[in-house]
């Protein structure tokens, strides 16, 4: 049977974002910056993307040296008292090996910051240096993000929370402050490929963050089916379905991909060394930048019609660009930002217009 189409996103529900796992940059001349150097490079980059009138800047939560932001939402602070329009959040938050509590009141408390701009973007981490950090069991993956992620549900109702489970002390008829101003913070969860997670985003109630970085975005078509055929059979509203890659966007696409690749093949050989796949080469690299993969790098009309295209297959209306690579320059990060506010987004709604068919 063919595999259902996805209805049409419409331009006006259209949100266009960035994220970053806090990627330790290099200066113009490659020598590497310090970790805290670049926590505060992140606070310029979300300034400007917010003049550019971008809809959303997240921080993906890491424990390790090239990704040092293990406080996300500290640094999302400060962002917010410099930022007046765009939505603040993580990207994602690890919850299993946090406590629903404790991220309900940080963010709740970013909500009162920003005058309502906080969201929150929950995972169970494929990331896992946070489990032994912290104390968890690796063997207790998926009951923890289960568990916690129940209690995030109850959490959000503002209401005393009465609540029993394996993995945390129990809740007895409990508030839990700070209330927010407009209502429950929106909550997405981060989906990585597997249709017990999207079963569970759609029980919840939870929008869905399709994270994407290898292969053609309709691979993911499924989930995205499923997702809204469970929200039917639960009787649910249908709830926004948003995509996250990885990307570099410069004048050309050859300068795009000069400038990415070698950032890339460092990092990402480290990674598949650490967890024992196979690194990347050339032909899969631009394999990966080509129509059908999951690297928007390029020009600012070859991303934005990329990004166009993912949009329109998935049915999504949010895509949040993971625009940082560890040892990119700073500069370069602020034009790669300046070029997808300016040129990118615009072009972007101009070409899911064109293809609305209203």
């Amino acid at each position: 049977m063919p595999e259902q189409a996805s209805p049409p996103p419409q331009p006006e529900s259209i949100r266009l974002g960035l994220n970053t796992f806090g990627d330790v940059t290099d200066d113009e001349d490659g020598r590497p910056l310090s970790q805290a150097q670049s926590i505060r490079n992140i606070v310029a980059e979300a300034v400007l993307a917010d003049s550019l009138g971008l809809s959303y800047f997240g921080i993906g939560e890491h424990h390790t040296a090239d990704f040092p932001l293990s406080a996300p939402d500290v640094v999302l602070g400060a962002i917010a008292a410099r930022t007046s329009h765009i939505h603040l959040g993580s990207a994602v938050t690890v919850l299993s090996s946090d406590d629903p509590v404790r991220v309900f009141q940080r963010y709740a408390t970013l909500d009162a910051l920003s005058n309502g701009r906080a969201e929150v973007i929950l995972g169970r981490g494929s990331s896992i240096e946070s489990f032994p950090l912290f104390g968890y069991d690796l063997n207790d993956y998926d009951e923890l993000f289960e568990e916690k992620v129940g209690l995030f549900a109850e959490l959000l109702k503002e209401k005393p929370v009465t609540w029993s489970g394996n993995m945390r002390p129990a809740l007895r008829n409990q508030e839990v402050f700070p209330h927010t101003e407009a209502g429950p913070i929106p909550t997405w969860i981060g989906v990585g490929g597997s249709p017990e997670s999207v079963l569970r985003t759609a029980r919840y109630d939870f929008s869905m963050m399709l994270a994407i970085i290898g292969g053609p975005a309709a691979r993911f078509l499924p989930f995205a089916t499923l997702y809204r055929e469970e929200l039917d059979r639960l009787g649910l509203p249908q709830r926004p379905i948003g995509v996250h890659s990885p990307g570099h966007i410069a004048q050309t696409d050859e300068q795009a991909r000069g400038e990415f690749w070698p950032h890339y093949l460092e990092v990402f050989g480290r990674v598949s060394r650490q967890r024992g796949f196979r690194p990347p080469d050339r032909a899969t690299f631009e394999r990966e930048v080509g129509p059908y993969g999951a690297l928007y790098v390029g020009s600012p009309e070859t991303v934005a019609r990329k990004i166009a295209d993912t949009m329109k297959t998935l049915g999504a209306t949010r895509f949040d660009l993971k625009y940082a690579m560890g040892g990119l320059a700073h500069e370069r990060l602020m034009t790669n930002i300046e070029l997808y506010g300016m040129r990118v987004a615009p072009l972007v709604r101009n070409l899911l217009a064109e293809s609305d068919p209203r």
